[in-house]
């Protein structure tokens, strides 16, 4: 009786496999589709990246006699690099739908990859302005969106509300924007984890207890902006998974 009961499991978890894996291809053959009515340079990229790459493994595998033995490593090399073309300008056009919307930078962070632990919202002001508190390595992240006069002042009580409960642990402050001194909302997940690392795990477990008590305030905020076509951002998970 167990017996088939595990039979019966297996097979049950297999086809929730099967109908995640078909889930997963039509996703991204939806948002390719969407992409190409877009981005009319995408199907040119993909292919100029797969001939590329196909084409200089199979001239090195001619050179040494060995092209025939390296033509499917090139074809599969080829397929890769069309793929991440693909990731990448579909990562783009996201972000230029979503910049300058409120809620971006806090929609952008809940997609960070990697053990970082993101509370939307600390503060904010009734225009949307927001900051948004990050723990992680480096220490305490604040980053602030939206207009950078209200922002800042924001920032400041912000910063001052931290620093009585962590001490000595780091507190940076990023304001997302295009102006000087600023970080496009595009490379604000690059330049998070481009800062030092400070803190080891148990440390940042203890920074986040202490944190907890602080609670958020200030007006309600969007949990992030939905621009069209912006549920494309889970593809790049989708295609890392295969």
């Amino acid at each position: 009786m167990a017996g088939k009961q595990d039979k019966e499991a297996a097979k049950q978890a297999k086809r929730e496999k099967r109908a995640a894996s078909k889930a997963r291809r039509g996703q991204i053959f939806e948002a390719f589709k969407v992409q190409r009515r877009e981005d009319k340079a995408l199907i040119p990229w993909m292919l100029g990246s797969f001939l590329v790459v196909a084409g200089v493994i199979f001239g090195v595998g001619f050179i040494f006699g060995l092209q025939w033995v390296l033509l499917p490593l090139g074809i599969v090399l080829g397929l890769l690099a069309a793929v991440i073309i693909f990731g990448r300008r579909v990562q783009k056009t996201v972000y230029t739908k979503a910049e300058g919307q409120p809620g971006a930078a806090g929609w952008a962070l809940d997609n960070m990859r990697g053990r970082w632990r993101v509370t939307q919202t600390v503060a904010a002001t009734t225009q949307l302005d927001a900051v948004h508190r990050v723990l992680g390595a480096p220490g305490v992240v604040l980053v602030g969106e939206g207009a950078p006069h209200r922002v800042r002042n924001l920032m400041q009580q912000e910063k001052k509300r931290v620093a009585r409960l962590v001490g000595d642990t780091p507190i940076y402050d990023v304001i997302v924007g295009n102006d000087e001194g600023q970080v496009p909302l595009r490379r604000l997940q690059p330049h998070l984890m481009k800062l030092p690392r400070n803190l080891r795990p148990a440390q940042v477990d203890a920074l986040e207890a202490k944190l907890a008590a602080l609670g958020n305030r200030g007006a309600a905020m969007p949990k992030g902006p939905v621009p069209q076509g912006a549920k494309m951002r889970n593809v790049q998970r989708a295609i890392r998974r295969r």
